[in-house]
């Protein structure tokens, strides 16, 4: 029976005209693996569209794109929307969800309660990154992982690991991350370019969002929150808190960090760390979110002090702190 990526690689083969999108506000691996995606149609000739509702975040503009980022549909026409790193169709944004009602769509994620909303499903939670389920698709249309390409991958493969540090560093991970280095890859390169990309508009955004830092339990339970405001004053966007929650955990005897950042709408996007068998995923369920056991998030519509309380007490009782 053929291997997921045969199926995928299969459909590049005998179809063209491409869409490939991933969630908004996107990720390293969100980012990297449409990259290298790609790299990967244009080599073969494809003809194809590169899209995210939020754009390509400015510390992501060191790579070297395989075509033109698209923060509009208008104009584009495509027979096929690859939907990547993306656990709930709403993710896409509102543009690219009304028109995946009408078009197929070949959804490859990794994360955990994905609805498998896609005419093609490839979704596999023993991934770390949807970056390295391209790898193994460039694999299968015997497409080398260098140059672009691989910088993309490893883009992927090395934020959703925390650069190798979380518990789904796994040895394919690192197999896959040897291989890229022996095939021409330079880590400290590329780590710089993915690392020392910040603005001091960020550094002041950190400042504020760590000032409202708050304890709960004895400090197992670690909040922060990030509002509106705070991005007027600073100058910066949702882009910009991305590694706060991961900061938050380095506060000795922390077992669950969370960050609650307001939306334009008034709601609140809440992203959840853990590590070990801390599982916060069945935590951001319950609000109607998703995940990671270690890595989750969804979005509340309550005021920041009820969603904040709400959040709290769920992970005490998931964490069995009361």
């Amino acid at each position: 029976m053929p291997s997921p990526a045969a199926n995928i690689a299969d459909l590049i083969r005998r179809s063209d005209q491409f869409l490939v999108a991933s969630h908004a506000n996107p990720d390293g691996d969100a980012i990297g693996s449409t990259i290298a995606l790609g790299h990967i149609l244009a080599s073969l000739g494809k003809e194809f569209c590169l899209y995210n509702t939020s754009d390509l975040p400015r510390q992501y503009d060191w790579l070297e794109l395989p075509g033109t980022m698209h923060s509009t549909l208008a104009g584009a026409e495509f027979h096929w929307a690859f939907v990547l790193d993306c656990g709930a169709p709403q993710r896409v944004g509102d543009e690219l969800y009304k028109v995946m009602a009408s078009i197929p769509v070949a959804n490859i994620d990794h994360h955990l309660g994905n609805p498998q909303f896609g005419q093609f499903n490839w979704v596999d939670e023993k991934y770390s990154a949807v970056a390295a389920m391209i790898a193994d698709l460039a694999d299968e249309l015997e497409i080398p992982l260098v140059g672009p390409l691989a910088e993309a991958i490893y883009l992927g493969i090395a934020t959703d690991t925390g650069f190798f540090t979380f518990d789904n560093t796994t040895p394919e991970i690192m197999e896959l991350a040897a291989r890229l280095i022996r095939l021409g890859l330079s880590p400290g390169a590329v780590n710089g370019k993915i690392r020392n990309q910040w603005a001091v508009n960020r550094f002041k955004l950190w400042g504020e969002s760590l000032a409202t830092t708050e304890l709960f339990y004895d400090g197992k339970v670690a909040v922060v929150q990030v509002t509106q405001g705070m991005f007027a004053r600073t100058g910066t966007t949702p882009a910009d808190c991305e590694e706060i929650v991961n900061f938050l955990r380095r506060l000795r005897g922390t077992r669950a960090a969370v960050i609650l950042r307001e939306e334009e709408d008034g709601s609140y996007k809440f992203s959840l760390r853990s590590s070990g068998a801390d599982n916060v995923q069945t935590v951001a369920a319950l609000f109607g979110g998703g995940g990671h056991r270690n890595a989750s998030g969804g979005n509340i519509r309550e005021n920041i002090l009820s969603a904040k309380m709400h959040l709290v007490e769920a992970l005490g009782e998931s964490l069995g702190l009361v």
